[in-house]
């Protein structure tokens, strides 16, 4: 059986840009262009500012506050307490700021989840909220948003997004668990007795102004000739930094929201973002994501939550299995253990259960590539459905000329170790609409949701844009459950 296609295309828009640092490493350049501002006239400053604002208020948001936090970044940098004009102070701002084109490359690797408003819709209406990977300059990715509502009939409609993108606000002090924190600490292999007399100072919760300070006041005795304490110091901070805390306002449209890299483990990118609808055991509704932070070396998967997609509690994953591209959360525990699909040996689809959402240890190999359009290696393709029948899990295989497949497999639903079936032909495969892009042969999905009868896939196209399809989902379960594709 194959999926329908849509006539739906999300295509990158190259004129949505957002603002960011503009950053110069070379301090003597940096005075020397706060230098060359010091010696405009309070009229010139006047006229090169209106130059500026004329040509780029207009398509920004919040532009001027964001010039007043540039010139806070970089005041250290003048030669003199003088005290400066609000008009110098924003002119100052706006030389070490630039405008970013977060899709000019491509806005592709889509995942769907079930918007936490779904008000003021029409009977038998959802409201969806589509996650996409965004890529521009650089070839560094961020998780962008889109709206829309899947209706009765199962017509679907995506919002069109302004033309405004503005990041987050970084929340000034996040509180750090310290019994989470040594944990993570451990598993980095990084507690030794610098960082436990660190921790020791510490309340059991803090936040990093005070992991900042308590590491500046231990360093003077604990400094040594081998560089062993400031390399720890690095590394706890470079872990604090990583695990943080985002909010937008609220009045931002959902397509303005724009998650950029914001550590150190993802200065390259975030990547292909696997969002789920999470029930937890007070049948309280959060929603995760699990994506792949890139440093330009290091692949480190990552976790984010939220539960109205304007505040995100973005944490590491650890343990000896948390490791590679795509692992994908199920939408509930199982069993008392949080579940997740993944595949740490770039071929096999692998299970994995914890008692803690942030730390796994172990795994279990549930499937192997079998069929031709697999034989290089498999994938998931979001987290696993639950259905009547068994967990949907949506699948993509790599085949010859590495043209990637999407498939699917059906795992039992209190024991998903046990396969209870799986395609021998995927339900979609590039055709020649699709193949051509930045990486050719591709279609691949990060999540779907059920509406009615039918399996909504959203799915990208050759890492260049994106679309959606449908299957009937009582036909694609018959078929998984069905002799030939019964495992």
């Amino acid at each position: 059986m194959k999926a329908i296609r849509t006539r739906i295309v999300i295509k990158p828009d190259y004129k949505r840009v957002l603002y960011r640092p503009f950053t110069i490493l070379s301090e003597e350049r940096i005075v020397k262009i706060i230098g060359r501002i010091m010696t405009l006239s309070e009229k010139e400053v006047k006229k090169e500012l209106r130059q500026v604002m004329t040509e780029f208020e207009e398509r920004h948001q919040r532009l001027r506050s964001f010039y007043i936090n540039r010139f806070e970044n970089m005041k250290k940098h003048l030669l003199t307490d003088q005290p400066l004009s609000d008009e110098r102070k924003l002119l100052i701002g706006a030389y070490f700021t630039q405008e970013y084109s977060l899709e000019s490359a491509a806005l592709f690797n889509p995942s769907m989840v079930w918007h936490p408003d779904q008000s003021d819709l029409p009977e038998g209406s959802r409201r969806f909220i589509l996650s996409l990977r965004a890529t521009g300059e650089g070839h560094i990715s961020s998780i962008t948003f889109r709206s829309g509502v899947i209706d009765r009939e199962n017509k679907i409609s995506v919002q069109t997004p302004t033309r405004y993108v503005t990041s987050s606000e970084n929340i000034t002090n996040p509180v750090y668990e310290k019994v989470l924190f040594e944990r993570k600490l451990i598993e980095l292999d990084l507690l030794n007795d610098f960082a436990k007399k660190i921790l020791s100072s510490l309340e059991d919760f803090f936040v990093i102004t005070e992991l900042e300070d308590c590491i500046k006041v231990l360093m003077r005795p604990f400094r040594n000739k081998n560089g062993e304490y400031e390399l720890t110091a690095k590394g706890i901070l470079s872990l604090a930094l990583s695990n943080y805390e985002i909010q937008y306002n609220s009045d931002q449209r959902l397509s303005e929201r724009i998650i950029f890299p914001h550590s150190p483990s993802q200065i390259n990118g975030i990547e292909d973002a696997r969002f789920v609808q999470f029930t937890d055991d007070d049948n309280r509704r959060i929603y995760y994501a699990t994506y792949t932070a890139y440093d330009g070396k290091i692949v480190l998967p990552q976790i984010l939550e939220t539960t109205d997609f304007l505040h995100f509690k973005i944490s590491t994953l650890n343990g000896p299995e948390a490791k590679n591209k795509g692992v994908a959360l199920f939408p509930r525990k199982i069993n008392g253990l949080y579940a997740m699909i993944s595949r740490q040996d770039n071929e096999n689809i692998f299970l994995m259960y914890s008692e803690h959402l942030h730390f796994w240890y172990t795994k279990q190999l549930i499937l192997k590539p079998t069929y031709p359009w697999e034989f290089v290696q498999l994938g998931n393709c979001g987290s696993p459905i639950e259905t009547e029948a068994g967990w949907l899990v949506l699948s993509h295989g790599v085949g010859a000329m590495r043209e990637y497949s999407i498939g699917a497999f059906l795992l039992d639903r209190e024991h998903p170790s046990i396969v209870i079936g799986r395609l021998e032909e995927p339900l979609l495969t590039p055709n020649e609409n699709e193949r051509e892009g930045y990486v050719p042969n591709v279609v691949y999905s990060c999540g779907s949701v059920i509406h009615g009868d039918e399996l909504i896939i959203p799915y990208a196209m050759s890492d260049y844009a994106s679309s959606i399809a449908k299957v009937n989902l009582n036909d694609l379960l018959t078929e998984l459950t069905s002799a030939k594709n019964k495992v």
